[in-house]
């Protein structure tokens, strides 16, 4: 076979050309007094590309590839450059709540519990869940600088789970606020907070949904169009912003299904809004 290419191709007055059909390859020659067809597997073909060099089959017959999309190393990563924009506004909220406890020596009992949060307005004010701080009698606010400030929950609506701390502190960093009204299912989800104490971990997903009914996730009596996301959300994450590809906050994460993967659940910002402006509203 090999001697009858290196032939062919020194004799050929026409064109060569291969067609690969299910497993086998028909090579045709023209020439003008005659038509050669030769059967070949693939293996045998292989062996004689590698001989004959590629100018053996034309490049109109190659099958194109789509190649995989590749990042220069000065093209900005998204979820990178979102974080950057958002992160530092994301803070820990530690709770604690002291309660009666007749086993206990001292007849007293401290609950503590950790999520997470957002400054909003520059002048201290924090949008949170309010399971984050319900009953709480003590809450401590963590920045991402470090710094600790002792807050104070101005209110707080259990139904919506919705909460509004303040911090004494000025010219904060705050987040953007997105449109979740816009929201479609495929777009980029971003999660920031503090799960399991692990603070500032970014995990990243899709919108797999929104207009989730309480009912939908097992929520009774919360009157909220939850957002539904398979960025990966944990204990902690509570009160954390999710995240637009742009670094805008669409929603607070809340809520997960126990037992399932890739199922978690965050209030639209928009709804959460409207509720910490009632909030602040009673407040003053």
């Amino acid at each position: 076979w090999f001697g009858y290419f290196q032939t062919l191709n020194k004799q050929e007055t026409g064109f060569l050309r291969y067609l690969l059909t299910h497993t086998r390859i028909i090579a045709m020659s023209f020439t003008a007094k005659k038509s050669t067809v030769a059967t070949l597997s693939l293996l045998t073909f292989g062996a004689m590309a590698a001989f004959l060099g590629p100018q053996v089959v034309p490049a109109s017959t190659q099958v194109p590839f789509e190649s995989s999309p590749s990042f220069a190393a000065n093209d900005n990563n998204f979820v990178a450059t979102a974080v950057e924009r958002t992160g530092p506004a994301v803070v820990r909220i530690d709770s604690s709540r002291t309660f009666q406890n007749s086993d206990s020596f001292s007849g007293r009992r401290v609950a503590r519990g950790t999520g997470s949060g957002f400054i909003f307005r520059r002048d201290g004010l924090i949008l949170t869940n309010a399971h984050v701080v319900d009953g709480a009698d003590r809450v401590t606010v963590t920045l991402t600088s470090g710094r600790r400030y002792p807050g104070r929950v101005i209110g707080e609506d259990r139904r919506m789970d919705v909460a509004v701390i303040e911090i004494q502190a000025n010219n904060l960093p705050v987040v953007n606020m997105g449109n979740s009204d816009r929201l479609k299912p495929g777009e980029w989800a971003i999660a920031i907070g503090n799960p399991l104490g692990l603070d500032n971990t970014v995990t990243v997903g899709i919108i797999s949904g929104t207009g989730r009914s309480s009912r939908d996730i097992g929520a009774r009596g919360r009157n909220v169009n939850f957002i539904q996301t398979d960025a990966a959300i944990n204990p902690g994450n509570s009160g954390g912003p999710l995240l637009n590809q742009r670094g805008q906050v669409i929603g607070i994460n809340t809520a997960i299904i126990q037992g399932a993967q890739g199922l978690g659940f965050a209030i639209p910002i928009n709804q959460a809004q409207q509720i910490a402006n009632q909030l602040i509203s009673q407040a003053s």
